[in-house]
């Protein structure tokens, strides 16, 4: 059987996290999406995305092929579900296609027209979706613990070193290469989970549910409430609560960041800090790419949605609900607007359009230091960003 991961509206929700990636590429928990239905089909899968994000992410079409929605995280009774559709069935739920068996000839079909429910099959049980960029963070505490049973289960962590306080030390797993020393883990409340070469340094104060991916590293000092991730490669300092870093993003020095979600390739100044909470604890607002507006979001704590490639600078201040597209780099005193255009560079004082050419060169430098090539797939990805983005920077 051939596995497709499709992107549906989820994926227009999820902008700006979504412009550089398809949905099931997004990590929450300790695996991307597409890595947890990896694990639950143990097979390979590929993505059905959109056009110019294929390069990356191809789509491999087969002569029978199931394709499964990117946005829906896997469970024991929707893999079952899905592995018993029939060639011509979509499963669904409620107005949600969640899955369907086509042949190779129906899924050319569906490049035009989309998925047409005709044979439907509904799914009784609950299903979890990241429709929402805050679903992520929301979704991240469920998450890391279904993670966390997944990869440890009938294996054995290595050992703790004795100058760690730990608690709940059944709920610590370490994976090989990784560092901890002198530092306290409270896994009571939920697990901690230290990936392959991942470093803890000396002072660092974590309360679970905790997932760091292969090499990161949590700064001296740093003080981690649950439940957040920190991707592959991401350096963290200061303190962070309910936080989600895909990976190769760094927030290495003091300051807070809390309830957020930021992409690949982002760097947070010393000493920036953001609000999650309004003064007057009312619900927080958030940009929508789909309406053009801001939008409810049902929550109190809200804090940043940060794309990919975006940067600020050293004491920036970051206001509740803020969201800030690709490749923007903010700086200054005072609080910038709460929504930031992809390629905008400034801040309270007011912005600029950010040059394409001084983006990629930006970019090139940084993946250079992770030993990683800023290629042409790169570049087209941003490029087309760029372009459609455009009409949110004529304001400046």
């Amino acid at each position: 059987m051939n596995y497709i991961l499709f992107d549906d509206g989820a994926w227009n929700d999820l902008r700006p996290l979504t412009f550089t990636r398809p949905v099931a590429a997004i990590r929450v928990g300790i695996l991307t999406i597409h890595e947890k239905w990896e694990k639950y089909l143990t097979s390979s899968l590929s993505y059905f995305t959109q056009d110019y994000l294929a390069a990356k992410f191809p789509c491999l079409v087969k002569e029978q092929n199931v394709l499964i929605n990117g946005s829906v995280l896997p469970s024991e009774e929707l893999k079952d579900a899905i592995l018993s559709l029939k060639v011509g069935e979509y499963l669904t739920k409620g107005n949600i296609v969640l899955a369907a068996n086509f042949l190779e000839a129906d899924v050319d079909l569906i490049h035009k027209e989309g998925i047409v429910t005709k044979l439907k099959v509904e799914f009784e049980q609950d299903v979890f979706r990241i429709a929402m960029p805050y679903d992520i963070f929301q979704a991240n505490d469920k998450a890391i613990r279904d993670d966390f049973e997944l990869l440890t289960k009938g294996r054995k962590s290595q050992p703790i070193s004795d100058t760690v306080n730990v608690l709940g030390k059944e709920n610590v797993f370490i994976e090989e290469g990784a560092k901890v020393e002198f530092a306290t883990l409270n896994a009571k409340e939920g697990p901690i989970y230290i990936g392959k070469e991942a470093v803890i340094m000396e002072g660092v104060l974590v309360r679970g549910p905790l997932a760091m991916c292969e090499h990161a590293e949590l700064k001296m000092g740093a003080k981690v409430y649950g439940a957040t991730t920190l991707g592959p490669y991401c350096k963290c300092g200061g303190e962070l609560n309910n936080v989600v870093l895909f990976g190769y993003s760094s927030k290495a020095h003091d300051g807070f960041l809390g309830n957020a979600v930021l992409g690949e390739w982002c760097n947070i100044g010393a000493d920036t800090n953001n609000s999650n909470l309004k003064n007057n604890y009312s619900e927080v607002k958030l940009w929508s790419y789909t309406s053009e507006h801001f939008e409810k979001t049902g929550l109190q704590f809200c804090g940043t949605i940060m794309g990919d490639h975006s940067k600020c600078g050293i004491n920036t201040m970051l206001n509740t609900g803020t969201v800030i597209g690709v490749s923007a780099n903010v700086f200054g005193a005072g609080f910038p607007r709460n929504f930031i255009p992809s390629f905008a560079i400034g801040g309270n004082h007011g912005f600029k359009e950010y040059r394409l050419k001084a983006a990629f060169e930006v970019a090139d430098l940084v993946m250079q230091r992770r030993g990683l090539e800023f290629n042409e797939t790169e570049k087209n990805i941003l490029q087309n960003v760029f372009e459609m983005t455009t009409e949110y920077r004529k304001s400046f």
